[in-house]
C-alpha cells in the first residue's frame, strides 16, 4: 500500500467531535491543529466581516479565539457543532473588543457580495444600497443578518452563537428583512426616477 508520508494516527480524517475526544482523553495537540486548520480561514473571514476590513485587529481576535477555544474545550458540551461554538467565542471577542474601543460594531463589509452577474456599476448600486439599508437596522438585526447570512448559520446556531432566544433572531431576520426590502424598494424608485430624468 502506498503511504501519504502520514502516520496512521494523524487526526485529518476524524470528524471533529472525534478530535475533540482525542484532545479530552490523549491531551493530543494534533487533534487540536486540525481543528484550527479546518476552521481558521472561514474564522478570520467572518471576523474580517465584523472588524471592517480591519485585518490586523481580526486576526488578532482569531487568535484570542482559537486560545479561548483551547483553554475551554472541556466546556464544549456538543450542543452545537464545532463551528458554531467556535463562532460564538468569536463573537463574543468582537464583542469585547467593540466595548473596549468604543467603535460601531458594523461597516458595509458586513454585507455579502451579491449573487448578480452585474456590470462593476451595478455591483457598486448594489452594495451602497445595501449598505444604506443596513445602516437603518438595529444593532440586533445586523448581528443577526450576519450570523445567518453571512456565516450561513440556522436560526438555532445564530441564537447559541449570539447567546439570545431564537424567538428573538427570528425576529430580528423578520424585522430586518422588512425594513430591508422597503429601503430596498424605495432605493429601486429613486433609480429609475434618476434614469427617467436622464433619458
Amino acid at each position: 500500500m502506498p503511504t501519504t508520508g502520514r502516520h496512521a494516527d494523524e487526526p485529518d480524517g476524524f470528524a471533529d467531535n472525534d478530535l475533540i475526544g482525542r484532545m479530552l482523553l490523549r491531551d493530543d495537540r494534533n487533534a487540536f491543529a486540525e481543528l484550527v486548520r479546518r476552521h481558521q480561514s472561514r474564522l478570520r473571514a467572518s471576523l474580517r466581516k465584523m472588524t471592517g476590513g480591519n485585518i490586523a485587529l481580526a486576526d488578532d481576535i482569531a487568535q484570542e479565539t482559537l486560545i479561548l477555544a483551547w483553554r475551554n474545550i472541556r466546556s464544549f458540551r456538543y450542543e452545537a457543532k464545532f463551528s458554531t461554538w467556535l463562532y460564538r467565542i468569536a463573537f463574543n471577542a468582537w464583542q469585547s473588543e467593540v466595548r473596549k474601543k468604543h467603535e460601531t460594531p458594523m461597516d458595509d463589509e458586513i454585507l455579502p457580495e451579491p449573487d448578480t452577474v452585474a456590470s462593476e456599476s451595478e455591483r457598486s448600486g448594489i452594495k451602497r444600497d445595501l449598505k444604506r439599508a443596513m445602516e437603518d437596522l438595529t444593532e440586533g438585526e445586523q448581528n443577526a443578518i450576519l450570523q445567518c447570512y453571512y456565516n450561513d448559520l440556522s436560526h438555532e446556531e445564530a441564537a447559541y452563537v449570539l447567546g439570545i432566544p431564537l424567538g428573538t433572531v427570528k425576529t430580528n431576520i423578520l424585522k430586518a428583512k422588512e425594513k430591508m426590502r422597503v429601503k430596498l424598494r424605495d432605493y429601486a424608485s429613486e433609480s429609475d426616477v434618476g434614469q427617467g430624468v436622464a433619458a
